[in-house]
C-alpha cells in the first residue's frame, strides 16, 4: 500500500523582552513557498534525530542562535496538522516555545533572507502576515505565556540574575500589556515562598524610596501558592 508524501517539522516561538516590549524571533524566508514572508524559525526533522535536537539545529542554522542548557527555558507548545497548512505536502509541525532574557541579534542563515526580533505589537500594528499557520502558533504561545505568568514562576526566565522586583514586574507588564501597582505586585510575589530568594548586595541607584533596591535570585519554587492574577 502506498502513502502520499508526509513530513514532520519543528517550529520555535522564542519570546523575550526587548526595550520593555514582548518580542518574538522571526526569519524572512528566502525560498518558496511564502518567499520573503516572515515566519518562525524551524524546518524538517531528519530521519535520525529527535524533536528537541531538530529544533536546536534548525534554530542555529537559520538564526545563528543557540538554545543553551541554561538560560533558555524550552517547552513543547502543541502539534499542528491541519491538512493544507503547507502547500508542498502533508506536514505536521511540533511547535516549541522558548523564554529567555534579552539575547543578541540573530544572523540569517543560508536559507533565510533575514532574521530579527519583532515586537509583538509591531506585528499587529504593521499587519504583518506570517507564513503558513505561524500566526496561530505565535498567538497560542503568547496566550500560554500570559496564562502561565499567573500561577508559575515563568516570568523569572525573562530576567538575568540577580534582578529586582521592579524588573520582574516589568516582565508582567510587557507580556500582559497592562500597568501594575508596584506595592501590590511586590507583596504578591514575596508572599509566595520560594519564588525568589534574596541575593547579596543591592541594585545601583535607588528604588524611589531613597535606598538601593534589594536584589533577588530565582527560588526553588516552580508554582505560586497564591496566583498573581492578570487584571481584567
Amino acid at each position: 500500500m502506498s502513502y502520499p508524501p508526509f513530513a514532520v517539522t519543528v517550529d520555535i516561538v522564542w519570546l523575550t523582552i526587548r526595550a520593555g516590549r514582548l518580542s518574538v524571533l522571526l526569519i524572512q524566508r528566502a525560498n518558496d513557498p511564502f518567499s520573503e514572508a516572515w515566519a518562525l524559525p524551524g524546518g524538517f526533522v531528519e530521519i535520525d534525530e529527535d524533536l528537541p535536537t531538530a529544533a536546536a539545529r534548525e534554530l542555529a542554522e537559520e538564526t545563528g542562535l543557540q538554545i543553551l542548557p541554561e538560560g533558555v527555558h524550552l517547552e513543547q507548545l502543541a502539534t499542528y496538522g491541519t491538512p493544507g497548512r503547507d502547500p508542498r505536502m502533508r506536514v505536521v509541525s511540533v511547535a516549541y516555545v522558548a523564554f529567555s532574557p534579552d539575547v543578541s541579534d540573530p544572523t540569517a542563515g543560508s536559507d533565510a533572507r533575514g532574521a530579527c526580533w519583532w515586537a509583538v505589537d509591531d506585528l499587529v500594528a504593521q499587519d504583518i502576515k506570517l507564513a503558513f499557520d505561524h500566526q496561530r502558533i505565535v498567538d497560542d504561545a503568547i496566550s500560554r505565556t500570559r496564562s502561565k505568568l499567573e500561577y508559575t514562576t515563568l516570568a523569572t526566565s525573562f530576567v538575568d540574575e540577580p534582578f529586582t522586583v521592579s524588573e520582574l514586574r516589568a516582565v508582567y507588564e510587557a507580556v500582559w500589556g497592562v500597568g501594575l501597582d508596584p506595592s501590590n505586585f511586590r507583596r504578591k510575589v514575596l508572599e509566595n515562598p520560594g519564588v525568589v530568594v534574596e541575593s547579596e548586595g543591592r541594585a545601583p541607584g535607588d528604588n524611589g524610596r531613597g535606598r538601593p533596591a534589594q536584589l533577588y535570585m530565582r527560588g526553588p519554587a516552580r508554582m505560586f501558592s497564591r496566583p498573581v492574577e492578570r487584571p481584567a
